[in-house]
């Protein structure tokens, strides 16, 4: 009985001890855009960002856990075109009106040595749908930022989706429903 007690308190303070190591870090608004590239017609690209996303990332280098939360604002897509960013936030697109967030919730994912991630493995929810969304994580690094005086985490990400699977089926026959996200991110370190 003493034995079992003991093992359990033990296991539960080492719980403890790993969550208190995770920081929190808020998404840095003016440095992260997550984009997409899709399709026109197969004749050419068309590219367009997000321009207001907020949320944080927790991030325990030790344990090497981490989880992401993040909001991002449907109606602040940007295509540098504005007949392309009024259909992008109509009902039967994006339907920012009724659908004013994307999310984004996921844990980091380690692989081989070292702190850094290596992949998000989440889920996004976009149009009242939920799917499985994997990013991979091309690069990431903190520094203590000069200006903020605090630690700022970035990454760059990136994963692919089918519009077709969040209801926007219109011209996605022969993979035109394909859509490349690609993210640039940082995280300011909140205090301890």
């Amino acid at each position: 009985m003493f034995t079992r007690c003991t093992l359990s308190l033990a296991l539960a303070a080492g719980l403890a001890s790993g969550a208190a190591s995770a920081a929190t870090y808020e998404i840095e608004t003016h440095h992260t855009y997550p984009s997409l590239e899709m399709s026109h017609m197969g004749i050419s690209v068309w590219r367009g960002k997000f321009n207001r996303s907020s949320g944080t990332v927790t991030y325990d280098r030790k344990a090497k856990t981490g989880t992401v939360d993040i909001k991002t604002e449907t109606a602040s897509i940007d295509f540098g075109h504005d007949e392309m960013n009024k259909h992008s936030v109509a009902e039967d697109w994006l339907n920012a009106a009724q659908f004013p967030t994307l999310d984004y919730k996921g844990k980091l994912v380690f692989k081989g040595k070292g702190d850094a991630p290596a992949e998000v493995d989440g889920q996004l929810t976009m149009r009242g749908v939920t799917k499985p969304l994997k990013l991979k994580i091309n690069s990431f690094k903190c520094i203590d930022h000069p200006f903020y005086k605090k630690e700022v985490c970035g990454a760059d990400a990136e994963g692919q989706l089918d519009r077709a699977d969040y209801g926007m089926t219109q011209y996605t026959d022969n993979g035109m429903g394909k859509i490349l996200i690609r993210i640039q991110v940082e995280a300011i370190k909140q205090s301890d």
